[in-house]
């Protein structure tokens, strides 16, 4: 009886079962290779709590990877979902714990998603993303550690300067398009001068008086305070006193001594400028030089507030959208927010709050959060927060206050967390793509790959006169405006005034002559003697008629003529 080979075994899975070797033993059985094991999921309990959280489905930027505590480093990436950027952020931190290479990190990642960024260069060290990054040592160690594969790449850069102080491509505004609001908290003016300078503007406005710089409205001010036809119109302004004004006046040329008169003028930057890509399809990053403003820090503060709100003018309503059309970094936001007027903060709020339909994504950099109101702190959906200090008791409150804005993490003393993080780690927690926030991560951030310093400074030279916005802006315009026009018609009250006084002198010199000739005939008539007695009957028309009668009647006697 002959031996019967066994069947194949045949596979649950539907796939071909393997072939047994030509050598294998005859009646041996062959089976399939095991499949792949499912990854294991987190058995620490602080990974097995974060990772859900950051499992998006959608594009994402890489921020790091989760630590467990200061030692050990878990495989969990850490993510902010493209689509959630235009919800806001807060990059906060003590100097020198990596809130600038926290910001260059996330602007390069947008630039390569096609993001366009726009940040403002406070310390110049930014200009380094226009150049490949160096490598090193360190650096390799640290990439590594985060699961990150590092290549040293530079990024579209424009380079821009305030006036035209510095290297880069010049930003102006105009005095009527900056406003009464942002110049009176660059002022320093309280609310009821800050309604009073409201009130000039709306004088320039229905006067047909352009504002295009400080000369501007200090002509302005100088006409309505020292000319007798500017006080006549003062006085038709209600509620601005002269006492007001001169204040005002004082402390805008106290302003324009310090410089700032070239920030203002024409032609001014239009906002949309910023939003622009590379024919490759990456997001051009716009960075704002602020050179020799250490003493003037409300000015520029201000000015990238004026930015923001020119954007949210400007732009048209979106929506959502897959990504951002611009993610806009305000650095050293503290500065804005100090000694700001109720009404100011409210327009700030507003204006972030009401910017995310347009597209813009704002992150506020600052060394605390509490430097940011609540009411604009609410509406930042992503928070980097580096090292916090405790090192006095209103450093121990910031820090309480601080770690009471997270929701609920892993770690068991997040406040212990935050003050013993490592330069280049942060405490994070962002927005999902459900708009629900993440639980709170412990993160080493990746690093950069363009370069951690300045570049070069005859390279941003020859970039800057390449650009094709460079002949754009670079000269500044003179055109008339509200001063030309209040010297003109200064000028023409003055020649009209003179023309009024010259028939005024001539009425009076005419007045004069016509008396003097009056006096002189008066004079004349005393001066001619009276006729005597004998005179005057002589001359009188009775004795003329006595006397013709007596003549005839001495002719006819004489003539034998007389009556018979």
């Amino acid at each position: 009886m002959s031996e019967i080979p066994a069947a194949e075994p045949t596979p649950t899975d539907g796939t071909p079962a393997e072939v047994a070797p030509a050598d294998a033993a005859a009646g041996e059985a062959v089976t399939a290779p095991a499949a792949p094991p499912a990854p294991e999921a987190p058995t620490d309990p602080i990974s097995a709590a974060v990772a859900p959280g950051y499992a998006f489905e959608g594009p994402a930027l890489e921020l790091g990877g989760l630590m467990l505590d200061a030692d050990h480093l878990s495989d969990v990436h850490i993510k902010i979902p493209l689509g959630m950027l235009n919800r806001h952020g807060l990059v906060a931190g003590a100097t020198g714990t990596g809130k600038t290479k926290t910001l260059q990190l996330l602007a390069e990642q947008l630039s390569a998603n096609g993001v366009p960024v726009f940040a403002a260069d406070i310390k110049g060290d930014l200009s380094g993303l226009s150049a490949p990054g160096e490598p090193s040592d360190k650096l390799t160690a640290r990439t590594a550690s985060v699961g990150q594969t590092w290549t040293a790449t530079g990024f579209p850069t424009e380079l821009y300067a305030i006036g035209g102080q510095g290297v880069g491509v010049p930003v102006r505004v105009t005095m009527s398009a900056f406003g009464p609001t942002l110049l009176a908290k660059v002022l320093g003016l309280n609310e009821t001068q800050e309604s009073s300078l409201g009130l000039v503007f709306y004088y320039c406005d229905s006067h047909g008086l352009p504002l295009l710089d400080l000369a501007d409205l200090r002509a302005v001010l100088q006409y309505l305070t020292g000319d007798a036809a500017g006080k006549a119109e003062l006085k038709s302004i209600g509620g601005l006193s002269p006492q007001t004004a001169g204040v005002i006046l004082r402390e805008l040329v106290s302003f324009e001594a310090q410089g700032a008169g070239v920030f203002f003028g024409e032609p001014e930057f239009e906002t949309k400028d910023f939003l622009r890509t590379t024919d490759d399809g990456r997001g051009v990053i716009s960075l704002l030089e602020l050179p020799n403003l250490q003493d003037r820090p409300a000015i520029f503060s201000t000015f990238l507030m004026w930015l923001l709100a020119d954007l949210f003018h400007d732009l048209p309503e979106e929506g959502d959208l897959d990504k951002p059309k611009l993610v806009f970094f305000f650095d050293e936001a503290h500065l804005l927010f100090n000694d700001a007027s109720d009404a100011f903060l409210d327009q700030i709020a507003q204006t972030v709050r009401l910017i995310r339909s347009k597209g813009v994504g704002v992150f506020f950099v600052t060394q605390s959060p509490t430097d940011v109101p609540d009411d604009v702190l609410a509406q930042l959906g992503s928070r980097v927060q580096h090292q916090l200090r405790a090192h006095t008791p209103n450093d121990a409150k910031a820090l309480k206050a601080t770690v009471n804005t997270y929701p609920t993490s892993a770690y068991d003393d997040l406040g212990e967390v935050i003050t013993s993080l490592g330069i280049g780690e942060a405490v994070v927690t962002v927005m999902n793509e459900r708009g629900a926030p993440t639980p709170v991560a412990w993160t080493r951030l990746r690093a950069p790959e363009s370069l951690m310093g300045a570049a070069d400074t005859s390279a941003m030279e020859a970039a800057v006169k390449a650009s094709p916005l460079a002949t754009k802006y670079a000269e500044g315009v003179d055109r008339e405006s509200a001063r030309e026009l209040l010297a003109k018609k200064l000028e023409e009250g003055a020649r009209k005034a003179a023309e009024d006084a010259k028939v005024k002198e001539m009425a009076r010199e005419q007045k004069n002559e016509r008396v003097t000739e009056k006096a002189t005939t008066k004079a004349s008539r005393a001066a001619k003697p009276k006729d005597s007695m004998v005179e005057t009957v002589v001359k009188s028309t009775a004795f003329k008629d006595f006397m013709r009668t007596a003549a005839r009647e001495i002719a006819r006697g004489m003539f034998n003529s007389g009556r018979r």
